[in-house]
């Protein structure tokens, strides 16, 4: 079984927005987090979602899920304090799903609306294959390795690095197990589940996903998420898109 395992539980203070979460914003007459559920709704290869969301915005969750005709969210349950919590939650909620079965799960922000169909599928094979997938993207621009003094260490070589976005996808007993023992150690505060996987000794493979797929974090963020979706709407009507 292949799990989308979403988290939704931010407040989105940075997006300054006094009226929803980030993931509630709408964009051309959806908010995000459905903008984010459609992809993995619609695809082939998945056969169930989980969400990790806002405890009091669950019932409008369902209201959207019903709206917007997406049938695939199996459960959903309250958000964590922390990313990583949210996640855990989130990981709680496939293991019941899937009862058992040896199952993937591609772990992914629910306001990173902006991946492709072919990303989720890249990530399955991946982690078929390897055990893991990491979606990344090439780096454009200079990465600096700073000191706490703010003086620089190093300037790796841009072909050495990669800028990890979304989905970060395991078999669910392995990242679930992962969580587990963090809980256990009182390891609380890690990043993301690429983190905490390659911490507790994990080999982690790559994908190349579009350089689009950004995080809607702040103000320029949901301006560029925009921008984009009006240029693939622009590349439909005039045939640019297959």
């Amino acid at each position: 079984m292949n799990i989308g395992v979403i988290f939704a539980g931010g407040v989105g203070k940075r997006m300054n927005s006094r009226v929803k979460p980030k993931q509630f914003l709408n964009v051309y007459g959806k908010p995000i987090i459905i903008h984010t559920l459609e992809l993995f709704d619609n695809h082939e290869e998945i056969d169930a979602i989980v969400v990790a969301c806002l405890e009091d915005w669950i019932p409008y969750l369902r209201e959207l899920l019903e709206k917007f005709n997406i049938k695939k969210v199996k459960k959903i349950v309250p958000g964590g304090s922390s990313g990583q919590e949210s996640i855990y939650h989130g990981l709680q909620a496939a293991e019941e799903v899937a009862g058992g079965e040896k199952s993937i799960v591609l772990i992914h922000d629910g306001v990173r609306p902006l991946i492709h169909a072919k990303t989720i599928s890249d990530n399955i094979a991946s982690v078929k294959e390897h055990g893991s997938a990491i979606t990344s993207v090439t780096v454009k621009e200079t990465v600096l390795v700073v000191s706490k003094d703010n003086s620089i260490d190093s300037v790796p070589k841009r072909e050495d690095t990669r800028l990890a976005r979304a989905p970060q996808s395991f078999y669910l007993d392995e990242i679930i197990g992962a969580h587990r023992k963090a809980i256990a150690e009182n390891k609380l505060d890690f990043i993301d589940s690429c983190s905490m996987m390659q911490y507790y000794g994990k080999k982690l493979y790559l994908i190349e996903g579009p350089q689009e797929n950004i995080k809607i974090t702040t103000p320029d963020d949901f301006y560029t998420m925009r921008a984009l979706l009006d240029a693939k709407e622009e590349a439909q009507i005039y045939g640019l898109e297959e």
